[in-house]
């Protein structure tokens, strides 16, 4: 039995259906926009899932009810994070097993005063997020607001987190078996970036930290 927490338009649930058939399944989403779209990608594959609104600081779940909780880029967008993550700990079975991921304050977002000069040159030559506000983020003075502002301008919040203060965050519920950064946005260059490049800096440089995690037994 495995949830897809914060399922957004379903992308997760598809692809872990696809790799898991006859697999228990539940998809979660604040909003029933999501869980509607979810629905639909749902049925276009072949799959079912069962689909709840769900608050992620505050589960309806029972207790050890998850074997996986899968969690992609949602409680950074959360007022309480960790809540969030006890809420994770609390529905998943003892040595069950959860992934998650958040932004990353890589050396861009930490730095941000100091190479604001580059995003600024940046934008001169074309560099843009397209759509959902976002046009401006290169000019953007704070970094949290840049934070923000990548899910677009109607996103009401958005943390970014150091490796060391998210595994803190985690380790009173977790053991953490594996944590990487992925995901380097070069579409919203102005050139294309060569493939073996673009792993390098999704992979040292990344916009999001991802962790691979076990709930002790």
């Amino acid at each position: 039995t495995a949830l897809d927490l914060g399922c957004g338009v379903g992308f997760w649930v598809i692809e872990i259906l696809e790799r898991n058939p006859g697999l228990n399944m539940y998809a979660a989403d604040l909003t029933e926009n999501a869980l509607q779209i979810t629905q639909k990608r749902l049925q276009h594959y072949g799959h079912s899932a069962q689909l709840d609104i769900q608050n992620a600081e505050n589960l309806t779940y029972e207790d050890a009810m998850f074997d996986h909780v899968n969690c992609q880029g949602v409680i950074h967008h959360t007022p309480n994070t960790q809540a969030c993550i006890k809420e994770i700990a609390r529905v998943l079975k003892p040595g069950g097993t959860a992934y998650i991921s958040v932004y990353y304050r890589n050396i861009f977002i930490r730095n941000w005063k100091l190479m604001r000069p580059l995003g600024k040159l940046l934008y001169s030559i074309g560099a843009r997020f397209k759509g959902r506000g976002r046009e401006n983020i290169f000019l953007e003075k704070d970094e949290d607001e840049i934070t923000r502002l990548y899910d677009g301008d109607q996103n009401p919040i958005g943390k970014s987190y150091s490796r060391q203060d998210f595994s803190k965050m985690l380790k009173p519920y977790f053991e953490i078996d594996q944590s990487f950064l992925y995901f380097f946005p070069s579409r919203a260059l102005p050139f294309s970036i060569p493939k073996p490049q673009h792993r390098y800096l999704a992979r040292h440089m990344g916009f999001m930290i991802h962790f691979n995690l076990r709930k002790p037994s």
